[in-house]
């Protein structure tokens, strides 16, 4: 029969005895309501028997006296069975969302670690990086031409179909919705100017990393989350590699070389997307549109919209590559570090492209 009772040299010391197991559900949960208030420690080296029902009985117990699990002590022999429920125990279905107030507050705050942390483990893998990355200055031999190559490839020219469908359509909206507002000042001749100066500066780089933060970065996240989930990238230490080397550099190089040539395709798709709703829908014939374009480009306008590039790809390529290697080997860890990277990737993108704009604006340029 299971016991419990208080050390008579010490109240507030439990000691357990008999047997703890299936058998004694009933005696063992008499027993446990029975335990007095003020127990610091359950000295459970008396007890003969002990099964899965014996511990998580005395866990529930260790949080009605709000006891720990380090203020128990127990047979050397249990110490096995104890240690395997007391990993588990978390994975427990969790209860009802708590809807009050205060738990809105501490869900707020969670989020708001949550997010901190995220933002200086970037910082931390963006640091990491740079110093790889000139590593490659005083050893070229680190740098994995082929899979550089690759990865060019994949981010690059297989998205060029996308972002120049993608860039002449929004092209063609904006120009449609500049004539709306315009024709009404008799002024439709300045769609051109409109369309122009907004790719040049704005929508042919914004759209291009808005697209490869969708396409790519979850690309990178699902690979390499996946090699985490079969343990290679652990492998890859083993043999004394560095996955930075191997996994994240190319992929770094591959989209910092693509996305100003895939900025520049959507500037000159959106471009064309305006022209050709100026030539069949506002009457302004090609070659006066094509004349009004070339009075309002400005190479400053094109540098603007190029010097962001390398910024975007950095942060679409570091945040692909943090989120596969912060996969915890399962499959619902892949799945959302997966939605998390291009989340964030786009989210950082557009506030980027938001603050450019503002420092642009602000230096007149």
């Amino acid at each position: 029969m299971p016991t419990a009772r208080p050390d008579p040299d010490d109240p507030q010391v439990l000691r357990l005895g008999g047997r703890w197991t299936l058998p004694f559900a009933t005696e063992i949960s008499a027993a446990l309501r029975a335990v007095p208030a003020g127990i610091t420690c359950i000295d459970a080296r008396g007890v003969e028997r002990l099964d899965s029902l014996g511990v998580l009985q005395l866990l529930r117990c260790a949080d009605r006296h709000g006891l720990t699990f380090d203020r128990f002590r127990f047979r050397d022999e249990h110490q096995a069975l104890i240690s395997a429920i007391e990993d588990v125990r978390d994975d427990r279905p969790k209860g009802r969302r708590d809807t009050g107030f205060i738990a809105a507050l501490e869900r707020l705050g969670r989020a708001i670690a949550g997010n901190a942390r995220e933002v200086l483990a970037l910082v931390a893998f963006l640091g990491e990086v740079l110093v790889k990355l000139l590593r490659l200055l005083k050893e070229p031999r680190r740098l994995r031409i082929t899979a550089t190559v690759h990865h060019m490839e994949q981010v690059g020219l297989d998205a060029v179909p996308l972002v120049a469908l993608l860039s002449f359509m929004v092209g063609a909206v904006i120009a449609f919705l500049g004539a709306t507002v315009l024709a009404d000042f008799g002024a439709t001749l300045y769609v051109v100017q409109l369309v122009t100066i907004a790719f040049l500066r704005e929508f042919g780089v914004l759209l291009a990393a808005i697209l490869l933060a969708g396409r790519t970065a979850s690309a990178f996240t699902a690979q390499i989350g996946m090699m985490v989930n079969r343990e290679e990238v652990d492998a890859i230490r083993v043999l004394g590699l560095d996955p930075i080397d191997l996994l994240v550099i190319p992929r770094v190089l591959a989209l910092l070389a693509m996305l100003p040539l895939l900025a520049f395709i959507a500037m000159m798709a959106g471009l064309l997307g305006g022209m050709a709703v100026g030539a069949l829908a506002l009457d302004i014939p090609a070659a006066a549109y094509l004349t009004r374009m070339q009075e309002t480009m400005n190479i400053h306008h094109f540098v603007v919209g190029m010097a962001k590039a390398p910024f975007f790809a950095l942060t679409i390529a570091l945040i692909g590559c943090l989120e596969g290697l912060q996969v915890q080997g399962t499959a619902q860890s892949l799945g959302e570090r997966t939605t998390s990277s291009v989340v964030q990737a786009i989210s950082l993108v557009i506030v980027l492209d938001a603050l450019a704009a503002l420092w642009f604006m602000e230096i007149d340029f």
